[in-house]
Formats: C-alpha cells, sequence, structure tokens
C-alpha cells in the first residue's frame, strides 16, 4: 500500500517565518495551561498583548510569560498595532462581546469551543465575519493530533476501501454525580458547557472532518444526575444538562454512524473509534478522553486478508513538536497552531472555521430535539 501523496501533504511542517503577533483576551485556567504554554514553545508566535477583567492576572501573566503589553479594555487589544491574531480565551457566554470586537478590527479572530452558547448568536457571528473578510478559527484542536491525522490519510488512501460503518464511544470520569469546584459551571445549561456538547464537540469534530458529516441522525439525550454535588463544598445543585448522548444516523458516503458521549465513567474511560471497510478495519484509541502526558493515540488495523488487527505505528514525521511535559490533549492546540501558521505561509484554509461551530451548534440542538420528539432528521 502507498500512502505517499495524502501523508506527504498532512505531515509537511510550517514554511513560514513571519512572526505572527497574539493578543491574548482572558487568562483563566485553560488560558495558562493550554494557549500560553503552547505558544510560548513556538518561534512562530509572539504573544504581544495580553487582557483581562482581572488586571492583576493579566499583569502576572504578562511578567511570567515575557507579553510586552497589558491593556485596559477589549478594545484597546483589539484595535494594538502590535496584535495580527486576536485570542479569545474567557468562558462560553463571555464569547460574542470579545469575537465581535475583533472582527470590527479586521483582526484573524481565534475562539475556543464554543463560540457562544446559542446557534442564533453564532450564525451572526459567522455572518459578520464573512460580511468583514475576517479570518475564523476555531479552538477544536483535536483533528491535529499526529494519529489523527495519520488515520485520515490513511482512509483516505484506501486503506479500508468504502467505509461501511463508523462507531466512537467516549467516555470520561468527570461530569458525574459528585464534581469538582472547576466543573460547577456544567451543571447550568445557559453555559452549553456540559459533557455531551464539550466532549463531544471536540470529538466528533475530528470523527466528521475524517470520515465526513453526517446527512440524517436520530438521537437519545438523557441527565441521570438531575441533582448533583460540588466536593470541595458541599453544595447540591438541580441540573437539566444531559449527561450522555447516543447519536447514530448516516453519512454524506452512506456509510452508518454511531456516537456515545458518556459523563460520570468511573473506570474504562477514553476514546475508542471503530472504522469498518469494504476492504478492511481501522481503530484507534486513547485511555483518558483528553489526553495525559505522554499519552498518544494507538492505533490498529487490518486488511482483508489478515487475521487479527495490529499495531499501526504513527510515522515520526507526523511529530511536529519538540519533547516537553505538556499533556498530549495541550499539545494538539501547538499542533493546530502550527497548522495555521502554514496556512499563512500557503495561502491555504486548514484550521476549523466559526462555520464549523455553527455546524457542530446545530448537529447538538437537532440531537436534541430528535431526543425529544423520537424523529429522525435530516441535516
Amino acid at each position: 500500500m502507498s500512502t505517499s501523496s495524502t501523508i506527504a501533504d498532512s505531515r509537511a511542517p510550517s514554511a513560514n517565518h513571519t512572526i505572527i503577533r497574539v493578543g491574548l483576551i482572558g487568562v483563566g485556567n485553560w488560558a495558562l495551561n493550554g494557549p500560553v504554554r503552547v505558544l510560548s514553545l513556538m518561534p512562530q508566535y509572539e504573544m504581544a498583548a495580553v487582557y483581562s477583567q482581572r488586571r492583576d492576572a493579566a499583569q502576572s501573566a504578562a511578567d511570567t510569560f515575557g507579553i510586552r503589553h497589558v491593556v485596559g479594555s477589549i478594545d484597546e487589544l483589539v484595535r494594538h498595532p502590535d496584535v495580527d491574531i486576536v485570542l479569545v480565551l474567557t468562558t462560553g457566554p463571555q464569547h460574542e462581546e470579545a469575537v465581535r470586537a475583533a472582527i470590527a478590527a479586521g483582526k484573524t479572530v481565534y475562539c475556543e469551543w464554543p463560540l457562544t452558547p446559542d446557534s442564533k448568536t453564532s450564525a451572526e457571528l459567522v455572518d459578520l465575519a464573512a460580511k468583514a473578510g475576517v479570518q475564523t478559527i476555531l479552538g477544536t484542536q483535536r483533528r491535529f493530533a499526529p494519529g489523527l491525522r495519520y488515520l485520515k490519510d490513511l482512509l483516505g488512501d484506501g486503506y479500508v476501501g468504502r467505509v461501511r460503518s463508523v462507531r466512537m464511544h467516549v467516555t470520561v470520569s468527570g461530569f458525574g454525580k459528585n464534581r469538582s469546584k472547576a466543573l460547577r459551571w456544567s451543571a447550568f445549561p445557559e453555559n452549553f458547557m456540559g459533557v455531551t456538547s464539550i466532549f463531544g464537540a471536540h470529538l466528533m469534530d475530528p470523527l466528521f472532518s475524517i470520515v465526513g458529516r453526517p446527512t440524517e441522525i436520530s438521537a437519545v439525550s438523557v441527565n441521570q444526575w438531575p441533582e448533583i454535588t460540588i466536593v470541595e463544598t458541599g453544595e447540591e445543585i438541580s441540573t437539566k444538562v444531559p449527561d450522555q448522548l447516543l447519536l447514530q444516523g448516516i453519512l454524506a458516503s452512506g456509510a452508518v454512524f454511531a456516537v456515545h458521549i458518556e459523563g460520570g465513567k468511573h473506570h474504562g474511560t477514553g476514546v475508542q473509534i471503530d472504522i469498518t471497510g469494504d476492504d478492511g478495519d481501522l481503530q484507534i484509541t486513547n485511555t483518558s478522553a483528553f489526553g495525559d502526558v505522554g499519552e498518544e493515540y494507538n492505533l490498529f488495523g487490518a486488511r482483508v486478508a489478515d487475521t487479527r488487527m495490529a499495531p499501526l505505528a504513527v510515522p515520526a514525521s507526523y511529530n511536529w513538536l519538540p519533547p516537553s511535559d505538556l499533556p498530549s490533549g495541550v499539545l494538539e492546540l501547538a499542533d493546530l497552531f502550527e497548522v495555521h501558521a502554514r496556512d499563512l505561509a500557503s495561502g491555504s484554509r486548514t484550521v476549523p472555521s466559526f462555520e464549523d461551530a455553527l455546524f457542530m451548534q446545530r448537529l447538538l440542538e437537532q440531537a436534541a430535539v430528535s431526543s425529544a420528539s423520537g424523529d429522525r432528521i435530516k441535516l
């Protein structure tokens, strides 16, 4: 089997040596442990300016990571002459204000998922960016994990032939009956940040970028813990946010698919994707749905004549980054920023955009409709 054409494209590193100057909005836990840490490792980028509602937090980040400008407002940051790209790293309900400001300033804008808590507002931002000619980037970085990029290339090169079926199971230990204070926000539906919307979106995005999008779905969405307890404080909260989602349907290719997302699983957590084709099978797994330090995806495959599935090593050329002590789930974000730098060098558009955010949000909303009505829905 030859994998020359697709893999050569996938593994190509950035040839762009122009420094990309970054403005950060928000310096919370994920911002500091995700984007800020990976950008500090990447010579293509310079963190030039930072804004936070907490001035002391912004100053602390600037002192720690050598950020030159600490500014006093969102508007000042997005209009700063030393900022090429704005990173919106606040919570979901706070995204809209900063994204609108970045678009108005004509700056490339990156936003964490979810773009906003409702699809109507997200659609407005998509239209606004399109009319302004502003490039948008969505922080669903998991599609750029080396193992998932290799999986996509294997499929593109015909490893399994025609894809007949796709199955993905995603389980996490968090989001159960007893939750840490850090997950308190997941109990409120207006935040659109429960396990099915966060982990569902972050892992359905790479799945559908690999096998194609669905054209027809049916779903079951349930909440098995209507009362949750915050471990540190003992606070009890009533919630209607789903903790399990079963989504199935038909892909544009005609293949069938099934996705199961569940929170609060005590053992055996992680990701498993199985792809069945006319000519073979592929499977990719990890043991935590996020990706801990040193944890990479494990890939297995078999052709029709093989007697059993065998490990498939991801070629070293798919690892774009130097060794570090960062979790693999964080390093995937560095891969996204590497792809953006490569896009700028080539004029291509490879990174996920706000249009991808709107598709995913509408898909999850239609899944909720299907669950409530029992109907199959054509997309």
